[in-house]
């Protein structure tokens, strides 16, 4: 009972303890029997098609941890204060930062992501993913390497986690040519492969590989990936690049779940920052990299002639004359050629490509490699010029008017939101990429951050500002950025918003705190570092570091304002 104006605070404790589950996705070697997997929708590619075995399935990681629902109370009862008082003082330096108020929401609501059921972990503490959550299950499995390459928050607050995804990509995922399964199974084990290869998840994983070397500062884990990394990029020379043009020519697998045929600026941007960091990476080994030096230096000269517009970069549709077999003979999701998309094929090429569209993702990797720590690659006029085409082609501030008939309800109506393709200077094509009007979130933030990066803040501020207006609470979760499913990874790009702003990238290997922000004046930033985290910025025009937990080592500050 309570007294007349007294109050009183009750601890609610809710715990569980289920270490065992009867999840187990993917395939596994011919004559093992097993039950079908959830999956995006029948015939994708992260459906089975035959069932799998029944036998080892999932244990989460806290079954390694606590042996029974006793020991997990007892572990909360003992630790509240210091857990509470942990995520009191995460909380309150994240916050403590004069970055936009969109930008911080943007950041914050997406970090729900890894606490939702689209993330996994083993009990050796390796994490696992579905792209999102359906109501009761997960949506298209295996931390899907051309989805998981836009997420960046988990490299920085969990990097030990995240090096656990190189591993499994570089180890269980690739096979002895350099092939990679770009769906992990679960419980991680040795992968089949009887897919395309994904050349955006493949050659996105090796700058992710420079990435986690940069931010962890562990030579001697990026030493021990580091042939595999020569393997796989290799694998993706020899099948994508086989006349060594510096550019992905014979048609590839990407995100859009579809195959491009011919250049394209969006993964042989990819080519081009993985040739980039491996490069980095082995003169750090002192490996030979002269190979690599020398593609990369073609694929430069090659996107800039080949595939610039004038405005912004495009793709140069080819099928003819390839290695490749005919498009309406090879493997891949969707093989069907009806007489339509036949005669189709004749007059503008494959079915799902892009042409002289102005694509989102049309520069991908080269936010990539900024954002792994492998540097910029594209003339700056360009890249810029690129991005400020998609901002003015594709940021509709109103989409009443915009016919898409895949997935409407990501933005409709007099809402707002980023194309991820749209042809203003005519050409479109009869059977374009299938998501080519949609809307997601994932691409918005990484368009956004790549024009901060580039100083192009209001134009970045204002996509983040048109995303986040659909997620404000009246139609839509503020913290459930759907695409494929509840909680959907992709989102995480929003985390790139940090750096696109303050310009704060810490170099573990070299112990050196760059601070280039694009906004003037003094600010202050949120950092999560692989030893610590705090707060840094720009007081009274001088750089400053004040470390909240843990330490973040340096021995100088390279501060370039604005």
């Amino acid at each position: 009972m309570l007294a007349a104006g007294e109050s009183k605070t009750i601890i609610v404790r809710l715990a569980w303890h289920v270490p065992y589950t009867n999840l187990r996705v993917g395939k596994d070697y011919e004559g093992l029997e097993g039950q079908e997997q959830a999956c995006c929708e029948p015939g994708s590619d992260c459906c089975p098609d035959e069932p799998v075995r029944r036998a080892e399935t999932h244990q989460p990681w806290y079954a390694g941890k606590f042996a029974d629902i006793e020991a997990v109370n007892n572990y909360w009862y003992k630790q509240y204060d210091a857990l509470r008082s942990s995520s009191d003082t995460f909380a309150e330096c994240f916050y403590d930062t004069t970055l936009p108020p969109e930008v911080v929401e943007a950041v914050a609501a997406n970090l729900t992501i890894l606490k939702s059921p689209t993330g996994q972990r083993q009990p050796d503490g390796t994490f696992w993913a579905w792209e999102g959550c359906f109501d009761n299950a997960g949506c298209c499995a295996g931390t899907c390497t051309h989805v998981w390459n836009y997420a960046q928050a988990l490299p920085h607050l969990f990097p030990d986690m995240e090096r656990s995804l190189r591993i499994t990509e570089f180890h269980e995922d690739q096979d002895e040519e350099g092939h990679q399964t770009f769906r992990s199974a679960l419980p991680v084990r040795d992968n089949v492969h009887e897919f395309h290869a994904a050349a955006d998840g493949q050659l996105g994983g090796i700058m992710k590989v420079h990435r986690e070397w940069r931010i962890s500062g562990d030579t001697d884990w990026m030493k021990h990936l580091w042939p595999r990394v020569k393997q796989g990029l290799d694998y993706c020379i020899k099948m994508w690049d086989p006349d060594h043009t510096g550019a992905l020519i014979e048609p590839h697998h990407n995100t859009y779940d579809i195959e491009f045929w011919g250049p394209d600026g969006m993964c042989t941007s990819f080519y081009l920052g993985a040739l980039q960091a491996a490069v980095l990476m082995g003169e750090a080994l002192d490996e030979d990299v002269q190979r690599y030096e020398s593609l990369l230096e073609k694929g430069i000269q090659f996107i800039h002639s080949d595939l610039w517009d004038g405005e912004y970069f495009i793709q140069k549709i080819q099928w003819r004359d390839l290695k490749a077999p005919n498009p309406a003979e090879s493997q891949t999701l969707r093989t069907d050629y009806s007489p339509e998309a036949l005669a189709v094929l004749e007059e503008e090429g494959p079915k799902y490509q892009y042409g002289n569209g102005c694509l989102s993702d049309g520069i991908l990797g080269a936010w990539m490699a900024r954002v792994c720590g492998a540097g910029a690659f594209l003339e700056k006029d360009k890249e810029s010029s690129h991005l400020l085409a998609i901002h003015r082609h594709n940021l509709k501030k109103d989409l009443s008017n915009h016919a898409n008939p895949q997935r409407p309800t990501y933005a409709i109506g007099d809402e707002g939101g980023l194309l991820l393709c749209s042809w203003p200077k005519g050409g479109k094509l009869s059977l374009p990429f299938v998501y080519s009007d949609e809307v997601w979130t994932g691409i918005e933030y990484q368009v956004a951050s790549h024009l901060m990066l580039m100083g192009h803040v209001d134009e970045g501020l204002e996509i983040v500002r048109t995303c986040r207006d659909r997620y404000d609470g009246r139609v839509r979760n503020p913290f459930n950025e759907f695409e494929c499913g509840h909680w959907y990874a992709r989102a995480m790009a929003s985390y790139g918003l940090i750096q696109g702003l303050s310009g704060v990238v810490y170099d573990a290997v070299d112990e050196v705190m760059y601070i280039q922000p694009t906004i003037s004046g003094d600010f202050r930033s949120f950092l999560s570092t692989a030893t610590g985290y705090g707060t840094v910025g720009v007081k009274d025009g001088e750089p400053f570091v004040e470390v909240v937990q843990g330490e973040i080592p340096y021995t100088r500050i390279e501060c370039e304002t604005r």
